[in-house]
């Protein structure tokens, strides 16, 4: 079983950055995908940002150039999302998830298995 647990949600004015972290205990028994999803209440979940083994990332057009998983973290049991530059549109509840690669890692929520809590990322204008 896989447990996540989300940190370093906070609530930052616009221009802003934060480092989320999430901490996975029992890793998967195969190869996986981590991700970062967002979800304000009453909208849909969005993908963020997802790393896959080999470093490959990919990432939501609205955070590119902003948001980085360092690469380093691939296969860490501890994963990160740096957002840099925030803007009060990416005030939501941030998840990081875990779901099993089967050759490429997608941004959509059904392909991933295991889900930690959420943290919330607040920025103000």
């Amino acid at each position: 079983q896989v447990q996540l647990v989300e940190s370093g949600g906070d609530s930052v004015q616009a221009g802003g950055s934060l480092r989320l972290s999430c901490a996975a205990s029992g890793s998967p028994a195969r190869d996986f995908c981590m991700a970062w999803f967002r979800q304000v209440e009453g909208k849909e979940r969005e993908g963020v940002a997802t790393i896959a083994g080999d470093g490959t990332t990919q990432y939501a057009d609205s955070v590119k150039g902003r948001f980085i998983i360092p690469k380093d973290s691939a296969k860490s049991t501890v994963q990160y999302l740096q957002m840099n530059d925030l803007k009060p549109e990416d005030t939501s509840m941030y998840y990081c998830a875990i779901g099993y690669f089967v050759g490429v890692c997608r941004l959509l929520s059904e392909e991933y298995n295991y889900w930690g809590t959420g943290t919330q990322v607040t920025v103000t204008a």
